[in-house]
């Protein structure tokens, strides 16, 4: 008789009556055998929208797979257009409480991309482009230069206006002129006068490299040397370029830092219209040193953008080109045929986006980014998943649905980096600004114009929705705000290793292999009822405290 507790001995207890219990050492053979398809359903099940109606990514789970890696080894580098990659999938959106250039810069060193906006003039979005340029550098080929007459007093204000305080100075002021001195924060922070000439303060003692030293020989002269700056002087001693010691520190910090193989400059994009003004927008950006361009409009499935994109591909040839905004394969076929480098995927899905309440059009996100990337993929264009990213795991499943990148707004907004306004909210906690740029307030904002008259016609937020010819302007987003998250470099390097974690319980150790599991059927999801997201969140706790890293 079976012992009811305790020590069962030689009576094993059944799980159910007359049950005949299988030799344990057979359980993968008896999987293998038995059940002829895995468990959940495959990508293409999921998300067929006669069965289950249109899923966004709270309304499905993906399941677990075998981990047989740690989680240090998950490779996140994946193609964000055509020609370019990243090492990680992560893409800051171009709203104005979001990418100026230092979201663009920390967004780049941390491995991801920054799209910088273009609600604002035409000058200064060129000079946020030139930032991020000029941020990190290989060797430095358009230095900032000095010539002896220029003043103690101009070179600090070039320190405030660039954040970088270290200049050569050369017999006429311009490159491949004879170098006589370096100019350093040191020599003029207590210089009693602001009106003498540089060369009254200059070093002269400078260290040197040929012209022809390779990057890896001139980091080591640098390293070796106590010198900020190593100025590249021909055989005649005139200066041809420049390599900085903060530099050679960054590639300490930040090694997924995405850069340009040949100039090891950070990889910026930006955003324009596809008015006629923005093709002068865009030459200024492209004389910047802008990367990828980025069509911004929340239905690019236009006659404006598909000219826009023939005329870039035409006249700008090096330059990659993003478009969008999609949500069907119908309007992803046009793009790609126009010739698009990558596309972005998404219509209302934003935090402070409200077109599928105001306008009834657009589509769930999920299922949007599966139906378009799996197009898409057919023709080797790359998509961004942008819109609807609330966490790590949204960030996975846009992902395992297709996209090669997603792009964030909201959850960003609230990091250091981006330009909002800080300010105590009626709680006593600390946000910051927030607002979609289909918000009126977004909408109005005079900076495009510069404050003119035509200050609609040039504004990002009117071009982005069709509105710039419009007497009465339609919302379609809000303006709000978000909480705190600190710095991005913070905040980033933790979805990254959540971004690993995820992939190691899935069982896939890079996101090719994610893709080609998804598509192989390898990688199974689960339908959740609205129960079970209940019980998959933190539920019959009188209070907790979620902390998301530390």
């Amino acid at each position: 008789m079976p012992l009811t507790n305790g020590d069962i001995g030689a009576h094993p207890a059944h799980l159910l009556p007359g049950q005949k219990v299988m030799d344990y050492t057979k359980a993968l053979e008896v999987l293998e055998k038995e059940y002829t398809s895995r468990d959940g359903l495959d990508a293409k099940t999921l998300l067929d929208s006669q069965k289950n109606g249109g899923l966004t990514y709270n309304d499905f789970l993906i399941l677990p797979g075998y981990i047989g890696f740690p989680a240090s080894e998950v490779a996140l580098d994946t193609p964000v257009t055509k020609r370019i990659s990243l090492k990680t999938p992560l893409v800051s959106s171009p709203m104005d409480t979001v990418t100026e250039h230092s979201m663009a810069i920390h967004m780049a060193l941390l491995g991801g991309l920054g799209v910088v906006h273009h609600n604002c003039s035409t000058e200064d979005q060129a000079e946020m482009v030139r930032k991020v340029k000029r941020f990190e550098n290989g060797f430095i080929l358009d230095p900032i230069v000095l010539a002896p007459t220029t003043t103690v007093g101009e070179a600090k204000q070039l320190k405030e206006k660039w954040g970088f305080g270290g200049f050569p100075v050369t017999e006429n002021g311009k490159l491949r002129s004879k170098l006589v001195g370096m100019i350093t924060n040191r020599d003029i922070q207590f210089h009693p006068s602001l009106d003498e000439p540089v060369t009254s303060a200059m070093s002269t003692d400078l260290i040197t490299a040929p012209s022809g030293t390779t990057l890896t020989e001139a980091n080591a002269v640098l390293s070796r040397s106590k010198k900020g700056k190593l100025p590249i002087v021909d055989s005649d001693g005139n200066l041809v370029s420049l390599l900085s010691r903060s530099d050679l520190m960054k590639n300490l910090y930040y090694p997924l830092a995405s850069k340009l193989p040949h100039s090891k400059q950070l990889i910026c994009a930006a955003a324009v219209g596809t008015r006629p003004d923005d093709k002068v927008r865009l030459q200024q950006l492209v004389d910047a040193g802008l990367d990828i361009v980025v069509l911004d409009s929340s239905q690019g499935n236009s006659i404006f953008q598909i000219e826009m994109i023939k005329y870039i591909k035409e006249k700008y040839p090096q330059l990659d080109v993003i478009g969008g905004n999609v949500v069907t394969r119908e309007q992803a076929a046009s793009l790609i045929a126009a010739g698009v480098d990558g596309l972005r995927i998404g219509m209302g899905s934003g935090s402070a986006c409200i077109t599928q309440e105001v306008m009834a059009v657009g589509r769930p996100q999920a299922a949007s980014v599966f139906n378009v990337s799996s197009f898409a993929a057919r023709f080797g264009v790359p998509c961004i998943a942008d819109g609807g990213i609330q966490n790590v795991g949204h960030i996975v499943k846009g992902l395992a649905l297709g996209a090669s990148t997603v792009m964030m707004g909201g959850l960003l907004a609230g990091t250091t980096e981006s330009p909002g306004n800080y300010f105590v909210s009626r709680e006593g906690q600390l946000v910051k600004a927030y607002r979609g740029m289909g918000s009126i307030d977004a909408m109005e904002d005079k900076k495009a114009g510069a404050g003119g008259k035509n200050s609609k016609q040039s504004n990002a937020g009117t071009a982005r929705y069709f509105s710039e010819g419009d007497r009465l302007l339609v919302a379609q987003g809000v303006s709000g705000s978000v909480l705190d998250r600190g710095s991005v470099t913070k905040f980033v390097p933790y979805l990254i290793a959540g971004l690993q974690h995820s992939l190691q319980d899935i069982g896939v150790n890079s996101l090719p292999k994610l893709r080609q599991g998804v598509l192989d059927g390898e990688v199974r999801f689960e339908l959740r009822t609205v129960s079970a997201q209940a019980e998959g969140n933190v539920h019959g706790l009188h209070s907790f405290d979620k902390k998301l890293y530390s």
